[in-house]
C-alpha cells in the first residue's frame, strides 16, 4: 500500500500542470488553465483587501508593494504555463493543418463525384482531383518538417507570434495558382489530340490570365513590403509589438488587442470572395488559367492598397502629457516630494497586446537615474494602475531635490519623450 502511494504521488508530481505528453488531462493546458484560476483568485483577493501580512498592513506603500510583486510572481508563472501551452498548441496543429488539406481533397471528389452524374465523368475532372492530391501531399510534407512551428501554418505565422493577414492571404492565391496551374498540366498530360494539346497551352497566354496574375503579384508584394514595414516601424520606435503565447485565426481580424479592424477584414473577406470567384471560373472552364475580370482584380488591389495604408498608420509612440502630484479628494494641493506619488498622464503607455500582469508589470518610470517599477495596483476584474493614459509611481529617496526628468519605458521597450519636473524636499 505504501509502495502504491508512493507511486500515485510520484506521478502526481510529474503531471501536476506541467506535462505535455499528447492527450494528458494534466497536460500544458491543464497547467495553464490552474496557474490563471490561481492568478485570478489571489488578484480578486488583494483587491478585496484579503491576504496582507500584517507587517506590511500598516503602511500603504508597502503594503502596495508587496502586492504588486506577489501578483508580478504569479503572473510570470501564468506566463511560463501559457509559452509551454503555446508551445504544445502548436506541435500539435501539425496533424490538424495535414488532415484538413486531405479533408478538402475528400470534399472535392464528393463535390466531383455528385456533379458527375448524369454528366459523366471527364479528364478535367481527374485532371483536378490529382493537382488536389498532389497539393495536400505537398501541404502534408510541408507539416511534417515544421511539425513544431504550426506545420503548413508555419509560413504565415508572424514574428509577434500571430496568424499574419497579409501573408495568409498571399498564401491562398498561391495555392490557388499552383492548383490551376496542375490542372492544367494534368490535362495537357492526358491529351492525345495535337489540336486540345495546343488549346491547353494557349490557356497559359498572359491576356487569359492577366487578372489572377496581377493579384497574385500585388499580394505577394504586399506580404513582403507589410513584413518590411512593421520591422522598420518596431526598430524606429514607431509601433510597439508584443509577442502572444500562441496563434490564433482570429488574428486574421483582428489586432494585437483582439479588436476587429477594418483594413484586415476588408482584405480578407474581398479577397476570399475573388478567390471564390476563381474557383468556380476555373470549375467552368479548366483549359485556361482562371481569367478574373479586370473590375474584380481591380477591386482586389484598391483593397490591397487599403490594407497596406492601414499598416503605416497604426500604432505610435507613448508620450507624457503632464505630470502632478497625486493627491485624495479633500488633500490640498502642494509641490513634489521625494516619497510622494505623482501621476504620468499621457497615452499609449500599454502596447496592444500587453494587458496580461507580467507585461504590465515590466513598465518602468525613470525619475532622475532612478528606474522605478509601476506597481500593479489591483481591482476586481483588472487593474487600475498602469493603465494606457494614467501611472503613479512614488518618487524614490534618491531622488536629489531639483529639476529632475521623468521617462517612461513600456513593456515593449519603448520609451517616451522627456518631462522635467521639479522635486523639493
Amino acid at each position: 500500500m505504501a509502495v502504491q502511494e508512493a507511486g500515485q504521488s510520484a506521478e502526481t508530481g510529474a503531471h501536476a500542470g506541467g506535462c505535455t505528453c499528447g492527450d494528458c488531462p494534466h497536460g500544458a493546458r491543464e497547467g495553464h488553465r490552474r496557474a490563471v484560476a490561481a492568478f485570478l483568485l489571489k488578484r480578486d483577493g488583494f483587491a478585496a483587501g484579503q491576504g496582507l501580512p500584517a507587517a506590511v498592513a500598516h503602511s500603504a506603500s508597502a503594503s502596495r508593494q508587496w502586492v504588486s510583486e506577489e501578483l508580478t510572481q504569479s503572473a510570470e508563472a501564468v506566463a511560463a504555463r501559457g509559452r509551454a501551452e503555446g508551445g504544445a498548441w502548436l506541435a500539435r496543429l501539425w496533424r490538424r493543418t495535414a488532415g484538413t488539406a486531405w479533408g478538402v481533397v475528400v470534399a472535392l471528389l464528393l463535390a466531383q463525384a455528385l456533379t458527375a452524374i448524369g454528366a459523366g465523368w471527364t479528364t478535367a475532372r481527374t485532371a483536378g482531383l490529382l493537382a488536389a492530391l498532389v497539393v495536400a501531399g505537398a501541404l502534408t510534407a510541408a507539416s511534417w518538417f515544421h511539425r513544431t512551428r504550426g506545420g503548413a501554418l508555419a509560413p504565415v505565422i508572424g514574428e509577434d507570434n500571430r496568424l499574419s493577414t497579409s501573408r495568409a492571404v498571399a498564401a491562398a492565391w498561391v495555392l490557388f495558382v499552383a492548383y490551376a496551374v496542375l490542372v492544367l498540366v494534368g490535362r495537357l498530360a492526358a491529351a492525345s489530340d495535337h489540336a486540345e494539346r495546343d488549346a491547353l497551352i494557349s490557356g497559359f497566354e498572359l491576356a487569359r490570365g492577366a487578372g489572377v496574375v496581377t493579384v497574385l503579384a500585388v499580394v505577394c508584394g504586399i506580404a513582403v513590403l507589410v513584413r518590411r514595414v512593421v520591422g522598420l516601424r518596431v526598430l524606429g520606435q514607431k509601433l510597439q509589438k508584443v509577442r502572444a503565447h500562441r496563434p490564433r485565426a482570429a488574428d486574421l481580424l483582428t489586432d494585437d488587442d483582439g479588436r476587429g479592424t477594418f483594413a484586415d477584414i476588408q482584405y480578407v473577406v474581398i479577397s476570399t470572395v475573388a478567390l471564390l470567384f476563381g474557383a468556380v471560373r476555373l470549375a467552368r472552364r479548366p483549359d485556361q488559367l482562371p481569367d478574373l475580370p479586370w473590375g474584380l482584380a481591380v477591386v482586389v488591389l484598391v483593397s490591397a492598397a487599403t490594407y497596406l495604408a492601414g499598416k503605416y498608420a497604426e500604432g505610435g509612440r507613448p508620450v507624457i502629457l503632464s505630470v502632478v502630484r497625486a493627491r485624495e479628494a479633500g488633500d490640498l494641493d502642494g509641490p513634489i516630494r521625494t516619497g510622494d506619488d505623482i501621476e504620468i498622464r499621457g497615452a499609449g503607455f500599454v502596447p496592444p497586446g500587453a494587458q496580461g500582469a507580467d507585461r504590465l508589470s515590466r513598465m518602468v518610470v525613470r525619475i532622475g537615474p532612478v528606474h522605478v517599477h509601476v506597481p500593479l495596483v489591483p481591482v476586481t476584474g483588472g487593474f487600475s494602475n498602469p493603465t494606457d493614459a494614467l501611472l503613479t509611481v512614488p518618487v524614490p529617496a534618491d531622488v536629489e531635490p531639483g529639476r529632475v526628468e521623468v521617462q517612461v519605458v513600456t513593456a515593449a521597450g519603448v520609451e517616451t519623450n522627456r518631462y522635467e519636473i521639479d522635486v523639493t524636499d
